[in-house]
C-alpha cells in the first residue's frame, strides 16, 4: 500500500468504530433497575387473548383459543378453568367485558355468552348467520347494552340483552388486522394488509379511510391515555398523533434498533408511562410520554411472544401470550 493511504486508513477505522459505538448506544437500550412483572402459572397453554373483571376488584375473568375460560377471585394471583358446554363445537373465544356483574364472551366462529351474576351462570346467545365477518370483540356498556363488532369492521349495538342489534355503521371496512375502542366509543382499525388504517366516531354512518404515512406496513393502532393516537409499523417504527405536525403524526421513532422486528403492542399504565411488547419477551417501557425509553430484561427469559397488554387501571395490568403465557403487574411498595 502507499504509504499516503495509510493515514486515511486509519482514519476511516476510527470513523468506523465511532459510529459502530454509536450504533449500538441505540440499539441496546438501559434495564429497568425493578422488574413490576410477575409470571403466573396457569392450568393450560392456550394462546390468551383478553382479560376483564367484574365490579369486584378479586373477581375477574380470562379468555383465550381453545374455548379457554378461567377465573380469578384474588385480583388475578391464581387463576381456575371453567368448564362450558358447548357440546362438539370448538370455539376460540376473543373477547370479554363487564359492566358490574353483567359480562359478555364473544368467540369465534360464532359464539356470544352473556352472564348477569358475575359469571355463576353463562348464556348462550344467538348470533345471526348473517353476520358480516367473524365476530371480533364486545364492550359492555351497562345493563343488557353492550357494542360488538366483527373482523370486517361492522359495528352493532344492543340494548335488551343481545336479543337485538342495532347497525352503527351501513357498510363494513374491509378485513382488518386489528380493531380498538376508545372509553369514549371511537375506534380504529387497522387493515388486514397494514396498507392503510380506518377511524369511526359516534354518530358517524360510515368509516373513514387515511392512508399510511410511510413505506411501512402498519402493525397496530390504539389509543393512548394522554389524548393521543399511536401506531406501530413493520421495523419496530413507533409514533404518535402530533396536532403540530403537518402530517398530524410525530416523527417514526424506534425504541430499540436490535429488537425492531417484533413490537406488537402498545399499553399506557398512566398519560406518562408506556410499555411496548413484542416477540420473544420483548418489552420495553418509558417514564416521559415515549420521549426515552428502558427494556426490562428480566422478561426476555420469557419464551414467548407477547401479544397484548391491558392496563385496567395503573395498579393493574396483565400481558397476554401465546401457549398460556400470562404476566401480572405489581406496583413496587
Amino acid at each position: 500500500m502507499h504509504p499516503i493511504f495509510k493515514p486515511l486508513k486509519q482514519i476511516l477505522i476510527v470513523l468506523s468504530v465511532v459510529l459502530l459505538c454509536s450504533g449500538c448506544a441505540k440499539a441496546f437500550l438501559p434495564a429497568i433497575s425493578s422488574n413490576p412483572w410477575e409470571v403466573i402459572n396457569l392450568p393450560t397453554e392456550a394462546t390468551l387473548s383478553d382479560v376483564a373483571f367484574t365490579d369486584d376488584p378479586n373477581h375477574g375473568w380470562l379468555v383465550g383459543q381453545r374455548s379457554t375460560l378461567l377465573e380469578t377471585t384474588d385480583s388475578g394471583q391464581t387463576w381456575e378453568l371453567r368448564g362450558l358446554d358447548l357440546g362438539t363445537e370448538k370455539a376460540g373465544f376473543t373477547s370479554v367485558s363487564f359492566s358490574g356483574q353483567e359480562g359478555w364472551v364473544l368467540g369465534q366462529p360464532s359464539i356470544l355468552l352473556h352472564t348477569t351474576d358475575g359469571g355463576k351462570a353463562w348464556e348462550r346467545v344467538p348470533l345471526s348467520e348473517k353476520l358480516p365477518g367473524a365476530p371480533y370483540a364486545i364492550t359492555a356498556l351497562g345493563a343488557k347494552s353492550a357494542e360488538m363488532t366483527t373482523d370486517v369492521g361492522a359495528i352493532y349495538r344492543t340494548t335488551d340483552g343481545g336479543q337485538n342489534w342495532q347497525a352503527l355503521v351501513e357498510e363494513a371496512v374491509g378485513v382488518v388486522r386489528n380493531m380498538v375502542r376508545s372509553p369514549d366509543g371511537k375506534y380504529v382499525a387497522v387493515s388486514s394488509r397494514g396498507s392503510f388504517y380506518s377511524v369511526w366516531q359516534p354518530g358517524s354512518d360510515a368509516w373513514q379511510q387515511v392512508l399510511r404515512n410511510s413505506s411501512r406496513r402498519l402493525q397496530n393502532m390504539g389509543f393512548g391515555k394522554d389524548g393521543r393516537l399511536w401506531l406501530l409499523a413493520r421495523g419496530g417504527i413507533l409514533q404518535f398523533t402530533d396536532p403540530d405536525s403537518e402530517s398530524g403524526w410525530s416523527e417514526e421513532v424506534t425504541p430499540e434498533f436490535a429488537t425492531s422486528w417484533g413490537l406488537l403492542d402498545v399499553g399506557y399504565r398512566t398519560p406518562e408511562e408506556i410499555w411496548v411488547s413484542g416477540g420473544s419477551g420483548n418489552l420495553l417501557v418509558s417514564y416521559d410520554s415515549g420521549k426515552t425509553w428502558n427494556k426490562d430484561r428480566e422478561v426476555e427469559n420469557v419464551p414467548s411472544n407477547l401479544y397484548k397488554i391491558i392496563f385496567l387501571n395503573p395498579e393493574k395490568g396483565f400481558i397476554l401470550g401465546q401457549r398460556g403465557t400470562l404476566l401480572r403487574y405489581q406496583q413496587a411498595a
